[in-house]
């Protein structure tokens, strides 16, 4: 069983989060209500992924994905995955920066489905990524010289698809096209980016994300 630590406030959304994840295979180690204590109950149960919500007490502005930052500079391989209902951008790419793996972002109120969500949280904390199409968009916003400006609409659809953590044939599904065509958007989108075709599975997503979250470039507004 794959054990959890959850940082939310609202009583009723931890418990309902608790109850879809141990009916769902997940151990709940802790469920905590602010950002020291998560990182507390991170030191002691050193679990195999965490809940965050962006907004924790006391000023219920940021609290909770600085939490998720710092847990990750402690332990560095802590999948984390942010539950909630704001995008904070900056933040998002400092999550993402330096080990973009086993990592997540999903919003409240765009997760209609629990399988969806259990599906994405086992993901996470395999390694892999699952990132809110909302997310990714606002990820992708960058100035007219950026080589993202170059790709085309298609291939914008494609990085994304990829950064939600979606394979080959998931996004050809998606999109309602090949998987050949899947197969050279790929690869147009890495030559575009200057990344290296020759990475599979997730490390292609990664690459994507290292490279939206490189020195010098996490400043995307």
């Amino acid at each position: 069983m794959l054990s959890v630590v959850i940082a939310e406030d609202n009583a009723f959304l931890a418990g309902g989060l608790e109850l879809m994840l141990t009916t769902n295979g997940f151990t709940v180690a802790a469920i905590t209500a602010d950002a020291s204590s998560f990182l507390a109950a991170v030191e002691e149960h050193r679990p195999d992924v965490t809940v965050v919500d962006v907004r924790l007490p006391p000023t219920f502005r940021d609290e909770g994905i600085r939490a998720a930052i710092e847990a990750r500079r402690r332990h560095p391989d802590l999948p984390v995955m942010v539950f909630s209902q704001y995008v904070e951008r900056e933040y998002a790419t400092q999550l993402l920066a330096g080990a973009p793996s086993g990592v997540g972002y999903l919003l409240k109120d765009r997760v209609s489905r629990i399988d969806e969500f259990v599906e994405a949280l086992r993901r996470v904390a395999g390694g892999g990524t699952a990132f809110d199409p909302e997310v990714i968009a606002q990820l992708l916003t960058r100035s007219a010289g950026d080589p993202v400006s170059a790709l085309t609409p298609r291939e914008r659809e494609v990085l994304a698809l990829m950064a939600e953590g979606r394979d080959n044939t998931d996004i050809a599904g998606r999109l309602f096209i090949t998987a050949n065509a899947v197969h050279k958007h790929i690869n147009g989108i890495f030559s575009k980016l200057g990344l290296s075709t020759t990475d599979g599975g997730h490390r292609r997503v990664l690459a994507v994300l290292t490279y939206l979250t490189a020195p010098g470039r996490r400043r995307l507004d």
